[in-house]
């Protein structure tokens, strides 16, 4: 019986991203197709977390109601998750929501600070879940505007790339057919 290789982490993360950019390369319905389902799939990825993944409600509606491509739209949203942007970019995008909702709930200490589980059963339980409330909508707002950032630049980016491969399986197949007449 054969032994199988065992792959490092970091390999196997490369072979993932590599199989997903095939399959996306792949995709059939053209290069805007492609890219604007891997596009919404990507940004739509951003705010899963803040969303606590009640966003997939949506992920389907909105590829179909924008025309996009939703193996690509699968493919952008595993490729989002691949990268660990979501998770990376928290702090930046409760910075965000915070600079562009600049309202606090009454009765919110001026110096933040961790809640305790004893303070929310002891002490005013909403104040404490207007604390959570506020900072995941600060959070929410921040990822909605990084991942529409995120999946517009992507959207040029697979574009651009799709267009780049067909363009280079369409030289391959002339050199073949080429190759082809020589011999004959």
């Amino acid at each position: 019986m054969k032994k199988r290789k065992k792959y490092s982490v970091a390999h196997r993360i490369q072979r993932a991203f590599k199989l997903n950019f095939y399959k996306l390369f792949r995709s059939s319905g053209g290069a805007r197709k492609v890219a604007l389902g891997f596009a919404i799939g990507f940004g739509l990825e951003m705010i899963v977390l803040s969303t606590a993944s009640l966003v997939y409600l949506v992920f389907y509606p909105a590829v179909r109601l924008s025309g996009g491509s939703l193996p690509a739209a699968v493919i952008g949203n595993v490729v989002g998750k691949l990268t660990f942007l979501p998770v990376v970019l928290l702090p930046v995008a409760h910075a965000i929501g915070k600079l562009l909702i600049p309202f606090r709930v009454h009765g919110r200490p001026h110096i933040p600070h961790e809640h305790s589980f004893w303070e929310l059963l002891s002490g005013n339980p909403m104040l404490v879940i207007k604390d959570v409330l506020q900072s995941g909508l600060y959070t929410l707002v921040g990822m909605s505007i990084i991942g529409a950032v995120l999946g517009t630049i992507s959207y040029f980016v697979v574009h651009y790339l799709y267009e780049k491969e067909r363009q280079r399986r369409l030289e391959k197949r002339k050199g073949r057919a080429q190759a082809a007449v020589l011999r004959a």
